[in-house]
């Protein structure tokens, strides 16, 4: 029999009200007080819990408590306005509350679209402020439902309610291992992607502690931290397409629909009952940093999961709508995000909402960093209008909690403003590097024109980021991403090949820059395999050369595909997990990889604080020709060479890259520096000639005036000294 289970048969809707003194007050069988209306969300006091929500526009609000898995609320609390209401704050205090309890919020007040005013108050409404929701423990559970709304009935039990967190977690003195961001290696995941597949042997798959048992395989490669996709609570049902081959309903497999910003997902917890997440979450963090690895996190506050006008009332919506949501004069909700709606993040209220949020994650929680999604959202108006000096992004960027954080932005958004380079920083905000994956990938398809920019993207990108006093290292670097194709598709497919979306195939990027070297898709020819082999090889050593943070995406070390799904959204299956079978298939690639990572560890000079002088001697740029580069339109190869010298942080070794991205061998000359130089990487052999892993074990191929063949579409790399 459940602690609780003789209380569930208390009547659910709680109409006596007695007072026993001017500052408590029974409800049926509670003793309630006014409370308080700081902290937001609920609070443990020593007297009982506070329950704090803001709403400006509703006119009564009630508190919902259930016991778990109780079919009927134990209480429903309406709260007095003149005494639970502080300013536009509604709170109350409940004495000697089980923590274990759950709860939500029912509010009513105008409900007029047009007004921006959608209160309802048969909806059950998630707190904000809620460190962990009810349900949803079961990945896909089809009782969950779609819209996460309560029934007509308000004594129907919701699907979800919010919790209070467990008591206690030992991080047995665990701090941030605050790897300087130059000496970042970022690797991208999903966490159930990751280790839900068979092959992963793990014997927790597809959840945080999951991840864990990959610890030793992240370590060995080299990566210093893992960036999460989205680990906010969402609703992998929310998406009513089906596969069109199989039938079988389609997932929100990403996550890019949060639900409840404070909330990790339950159904990544090996144990996601009684929010036990939420210290799932702190031992996979613990974990990580015992290791030395970092946890970013990839972050929604752009759009929630109750979309347009036709969506789900979840929360924000039946709070405070108008408050919330960036609407137009006729109350209808503006799309920037592309998701239905977009939230008003410039609200001082919501500014504020975000700030706690963060706040939390990082010192609750011990998160590393953040990526925020479609960042330039944050940077816009109520009206959409693109703000100078946006002062959601101001305060993240100075933030004294956040002073540590990495905080990296995807500058743009869904409705074609792209601010890379130019996106607000205050000297903090780090970007993902869209000119960089473009620019790259143009250049090894074989364009023309393209080697003065190359160069730049080498160099850190020192011409969007060194005007706005920015470092190499607010560049983050990436060929590929979740969104879109992975390396392998990326030189197996010309066109994308989403139908499996339900879409029709037209959702996805068009221009994807990828090539498939004569045939679409897999092939037996072994010439193109090769081919492909080698240029997937040009890309990882072009990443891991430049200035700049580099960022990996989960598989693309062993070649993982997608079958030419540039949008795998809605992919729940075993076109989205990692299939670990692929890492014993291709050794070869991840021992690349693996090296590349410690070529550049190794070598202070690849991973510098400060952009290079003008007319400094630190890096030099030759053609066939020694110091004599070709920035002519038709080039399409490049060297250069970062002198050990001069190197930041001591002296290190001469490094010289070739670079051919023509379909012609190309003869460098070889400059002399005082010494032999030896042949380190060349990507058109075979593993493992491709790459030497001692150094002093590699083939000397020169001194002076000599000159090194590369073949066609090759990177080499040779080192002095």
């Amino acid at each position: 029999m459940s602690k609780h289970q003789g209380e569930n048969n208390e009547t659910s809707t709680i109409q006596h009200t007695e007072h026993v003194n001017a500052d408590s007050w029974t409800v049926g069988s509670y003793l309630v007080e006014r409370g308080k209306p700081l902290p937001y969300g609920a609070s443990e006091m020593a007297s009982g819990i506070n329950f704090s929500l803001f709403s400006r526009n509703s006119l009564t609000a009630s508190l919902v408590l259930y016991w778990p898995e109780a079919d009927k609320p134990v209480a429903e609390i309406p709260l007095d306005p003149f005494l639970n209401r502080t300013g536009n704050v509604w709170h109350i205090l409940v004495r000697r509350l089980d923590p274990d309890i759950c709860y939500g919020w029912r509010l009513d007040g105008p409900n007029e679209p047009h007004n921006g005013h959608r209160f309802d108050k048969k909806h059950l409404l998630f707190d904000p402020y809620a460190r962990a929701l009810s349900g949803g423990s079961v990945w896909s559970q089809p009782e969950i439902s779609r819209e996460i709304e309560c029934a007509e009935e308000p004594s129907d039990r919701p699907p979800r309610m919010c919790r209070l967190e467990p008591e206690g977690f030992d991080w047995q003195g665990d701090a941030p291992p605050r790897i300087p961001m130059e000496d970042s290696i970022i690797y991208e995941l999903h966490v159930r992607g990751f280790t839900i597949h068979n092959s992963s042997r793990t014997d927790n798959p597809g959840t945080f502690l999951g991840l864990t048992e990959k610890i030793p395989y992240l370590k060995e490669l080299g990566v210093t931290a893992v960036e999460l996709m989205p680990v906010f609570e969402f609703d992998e049902n929310e998406n009513l397409r089906h596969h069109p081959r199989t039938g079988e309903l389609l997932r929100n497999f990403w996550g890019y629909s949060p639900i409840a910003f404070f909330a990790p997902k339950s159904s990544y917890a090996a144990n996601g009952h009684d929010g036990n997440q939420i210290n799932e979450f702190r031992e996979m963090v613990r974990r990580f940093h015992r290791a030395g690895i970092e946890v970013y996190l990839d972050v929604v506050f752009n759009h929630t999961a109750e979309g347009n006008e036709k969506g789900p009332t979840i929360s924000f919506r039946g709070i405070d709508n108008s408050i919330y949501y960036m609407l137009d004069k006729q109350g209808n909700y503006r799309n920037f995000s592309g998701c239905g709606n977009t939230l008003n993040c410039n609200h001082p209220l919501i500014r504020e909402i975000i700030l706690d949020c963060l706040q939390y994650w990082v010192s609750d929680m011990h998160v590393d960093g953040f990526r925020f999604d479609l960042a330039s959202i944050l940077g816009r108006g109520p009206d959409g209008e693109v703000l100078a000096n946006p002062p959601l992004l101001e305060r993240i960027a100075l933030d004294p909690v956040l002073a540590d954080t990495k905080i990296i932005a995807e500058a743009w958004d869904a409705a074609g403003l792209n601010q890379v380079g130019k996106f607000p920083s205050w000297g903090r905000w780090a970007e993902w590097n869209g000119y960089f994956r473009d620019q790259m990938r143009l250049f090894w398809q074989g364009q023309n024109g393209l080697v003065s920019a190359v160069a730049s993207r080498i160099c850190g990108s020192d011409d969007l980021y060194e005007k706005t006093g920015r470092s190499p290292y607010h560049s983050i670097n990436f060929i590929t991403a979740h969104d879109g194709f992975t390396m392998n598709d990326l030189v197996s497919y010309k066109e994308k090949h989403n139908h499996d979306n339900g879409e029709d195939n037209i959702d996805g990027e068009v221009y994807n820059h990828s090539m498939n070297f004569g045939t679409e898709g897999a092939t037996g020819d072994q010439h193109i395999s090769r081919l492909r082999r080698k240029q997937m090889k040009n890309f990882f050593a072009t990443l891991l050369l430049s200035q700049g943070v580099p960022m990996l995406l989960a598989g693309d070390e062993f070649c993982k595909t997608q079958n030419g799904n540039n949008n795998a959204y809605c992919q729940d299956n075993e076109l989205s997990w990692i299939n670990w079978e692929l890492a014993e298939k291709n050794a070869d690639m991840v021992r690349f990889v693996r090296l590349m990572n410690a070529f550049r560890k190794r070598h202070h000079s690849l991973r510098r604080k400060h952009f290079f002088k003008e007319g400094a001697s630190d890096i030099s740029w030759h053609g066939e020709k020694a110091y004599q580069p070709d920035w002519s339109e038709n080039a399409r190869w490049m060297a250069f060479i970062l002198d050990g010298d001069r190197a930041p942080g001591g002296r290190d070794k001469h490094i010289m890259v070739m670079m051919n991205a023509s379909e012609d061998w190309r003869h460098f000359e070889i400059p002399d520096k005082g010494g032999d130089w030896r042949r380190i990487i060349d990507t058109s052999k075979q593993s493992p000639e491709d790459f030497f892993e001692k150094e002093a074990d590699a083939p000397i191929i020169g001194r002076r005036h000599d000159r090194y063949a590369v073949e066609s579409r090759s990177v080499v790399v040779l080192v002095c000294g």
